[in-house]
C-alpha cells in the first residue's frame, strides 16, 4: 500500500540536525528536478526579498520565511514526518505510533512537496516554504513542472498494490495515476452528515476532512492493514468502524472515489 499525503503549509523548525544531503532523499530519480527547484528558490530568496515574498504568496507577517528559504542548503534538518505539522499530521500522530506502525509508515507514506516533488517521512529535510501553487520565474508553475517528471518515478513507487491518494487538489496536479495504476487508486472525500428539519444534509468541512484523513491513515498503520485494491480498502475501513460509500469507476483506468461519512466533528 502506498499512501499519498499533502504537506502542511506551516512547518516545524528544522532544528540542529545536519544540513541537507539531497543525495540521501528517497526517489533518487527526482534528484535533478529537486536541484533545479532548490537552486532557483534559494537564488530568488537571496536576491530580492520583496519579489520572493510575492512569488511565494506570503503575507507581510510571513516575510521571515524568505530568509528561511535563503538558508536551505545550510539549515538544520529533521525527518519530514517531524517537519510537517497541522491538522492531518496531528491526527496521524507519527511520533506516538508503535514500532511496527512506524516502520509501516516509513515504507508506505509519501508526502508531496512543491520543493522536493515527494519525500518519505524518514527523509531528512530543512523547514521551507514553497507550495505546489507557486510559479517560479524560471521554472514556471510547480504543479506543471513536477507533472513532467513524476510519472515514471511514481508509477514505479506505486508497485503493484493499492494507492491511497489523500492529496489536496494542488498537489494532486503534480501526478495523476493513469491506466492500470489508476484502477487500483482510491481517493477519499470526508462528508459531514447532519439531519436538518428531518432531512439529511451532507457537507465537506475542511478542518475535519484533514483530521479524519489523518485518523484513517493512523488506524490503517496500527491495524497492520495491507489492502491490495480499493474494494479491499472499503472492507478494511468498514471493519475499523468507518462508514464508507463508493462505486467502482465507470471506465477502466479511472480511480475509485470513496466517501467517508461522519456524524460527529471533533
Amino acid at each position: 500500500m502506498l499512501v499519498l499525503l499533502p504537506p502542511s503549509e506551516g512547518k516545524a523548525d528544522g532544528g540542529r540536525g545536519a544540513p541537507l544531503k539531497a543525495e540521501g532523499l528517497s526517489l533518487p530519480d527526482l534528484a535533478d528536478a529537486r536541484a533545479a527547484v532548490l537552486d532557483e528558490l534559494v537564488e530568488l530568496c537571496l536576491a530580492d526579498e520583496d519579489k520572493a515574498k510575492d512569488v511565494l504568496g506570503l503575507s507581510e507577517g510571513l516575510r521571515g520565511e524568505v530568509g528561511k528559504n535563503a538558508q536551505l542548503r545550510t539549515a538544520g534538518t529533521r525527518p519530514a514526518g517531524e517537519i510537517y505539522t497541522g491538522v492531518l499530521y496531528d491526527a496521524l500522530g507519527l511520533a506516538t505510533l508503535d514500532a511496527k506502525a512506524k516502520r509501516r509508515a516509513a515504507q508506505s507514506l509519501l508526502v508531496f512537496s512543491g520543493l522536493w516533488g515527494a519525500v518519505r517521512t524518514g527523509d531528512r529535510i530543512p523547514s521551507y516554504r514553497c507550495s505546489m501553487g507557486v510559479k517560479l520565474p524560471g521554472l514556471g508553475a510547480l504543479g506543471t513542472y513536477w507533472r513532467g517528471v513524476m510519472d515514471p518515478v511514481m508509477t514505479d513507487a506505486a508497485g503493484t498494490g493499492l494507492v491511497l491518494d489523500l492529496r489536496s487538489a494542488a498537489y494532486a496536479a503534480a501526478w495523476k495515476p493513469k491506466g492500470e495504476v489508476a484502477g487500483r487508486t482510491a481517493t477519499v472525500r470526508v462528508l459531514h452528515s447532519q439531519i436538518v428539519d428531518g432531512v439529511e444534509k451532507r457537507s465537506v468541512v475542511s478542518h475535519f476532512n484533514k483530521a479524519t484523513k489523518g485518523r484513517i491513515v493512523r488506524d490503517l498503520l496500527l491495524a497492520g492493514a495491507a489492502p491490495t485494491d480499493p474494494a479491499e480498502l472499503v472492507d478494511v475501513l468498514s471493519g475499523l468502524g468507518y462508514v464508507v460509500e463508493c462505486a467502482a469507476p465507470a471506465k477502466a483506468g479511472k480511480s475509485w472515489a470513496l466517501d467517508v461519512v461522519v456524524e460527529q466533528i471533533h
